[in-house]
């Protein structure tokens, strides 16, 4: 496999009261085979000893931010503006590497073709993962990599743009032909998919490159996320081509459930369904209030 050099790559954490995780993050960083020219830790004003921890990598530059400016998008568009390699790579603080070899794997489908602008990694389920959980993650992040574009809206719908920043990599070039990331709190990297695919660009998916990433939600968490999701799908549907979403979340909940069943765990099926249904009712409600406030806002 070629690797980039290491000049060209830089990689950005955002963080939040992560003394925790950050330090042993930081390590497997800066333990790839493929080494960052520059890691930039981006704190929200945390009120542990994340700053603490992150001192004791001498080479990793250390900015913090009012927690209130923080902004998912516009944040990461701050940082990837600060950095200077040709590809930028964003993890969040609770994500871990799985192999040395993670950075590597990731960088490399945009190597192999120049039109990949965005790759994101497999976000493989941790120990602590409840079952179901651990197969909404399977089901999310198969084995079989993939490479989309706007030839791919017919067949993939909202699929196309299946992007995550937990584990991801921009070309510098691209995000900043395409405008980069807009002021968002959430799905910041769905958007940023859409408008790569609607320049012409390519975004692909490397389940090689691997990190282990899952919670395990309440029914008001999943609520709450889902809420937000929906607001800004309805919000964005232009931005994202008015592209389909029917059919996916139905797969998703027959794979689930169907093995849940063969598994015999009638407890995690349950789980399941209030999971699902929490989902399903914060989606519907952040798109009702999105609906009405854009209706207010035309008139």
């Amino acid at each position: 496999m070629t690797a980039a050099p290491t000049s060209n790559l830089s990689v950005v954490i955002p963080t939040l009261n992560a003394a925790a995780e950050i330090d042993a993050l930081l390590h497997l960083i800066e333990e790839q085979t493929l080494k960052p020219r520059e890691i930039l830790v981006v704190d929200s004003s945390s009120d542990d000893d994340t700053a603490v921890e992150v001192a004791k990598h001498p080479e990793v530059e250390f900015l913090v931010i009012d927690r209130k400016d923080f902004n998912h998008g516009s944040t990461r568009d701050m940082a990837l503006l600060r950095t200077s390699g040709d590809f930028v790579c964003f993890l969040t603080q609770d994500a871990v590497p799985a192999s040395g070899f993670y950075l590597d794997r990731l960088v490399a489908p945009m190597l192999v073709d120049e039109g990949v602008a965005l790759v994101s990694g497999r976000q493989l389920p941790k120990a602590d993962a409840r079952r179901f959980e651990q197969l909404v993650r399977s089901f999310n992040y198969p084995d079989a990599p993939s490479v989309r574009g706007r030839e791919d809206l017919a067949e993939c719908g909202i699929k196309t743009f299946f992007a995550s920043d937990v584990c991801s990599c921009y070309r510098r070039e691209a995000y900043l032909e395409c405008g980069g990331f807009d002021n968002v709190n959430t799905n910041e990297d769905m958007l940023m998919a859409a408008r790569f695919v609607a320049a012409g660009y390519k975004v692909a998916y490397e389940p090689s490159a691997e990190v282990y990433h899952s919670h395990n939600l309440t029914p008001s968490q999943q609520y709450a996320r889902n809420r937000a999701v929906g607001r800004f799908l309805e919000e964005h549907a232009d931005d994202l081509m008015r592209a389909s979403e029917i059919g996916e979340g139905g797969r998703l909940v027959k794979n689930v459930s169907l093995q849940l069943l063969k598994e015999g765990r009638v407890g995690e099926l349950f789980a399941f369904g209030v999971d699902c249904a929490a989902r399903l009712l914060g989606n519907r409600k952040g798109r009702s209030e999105a609906r009405r406030d854009m209706r207010g806002l035309s008139q």
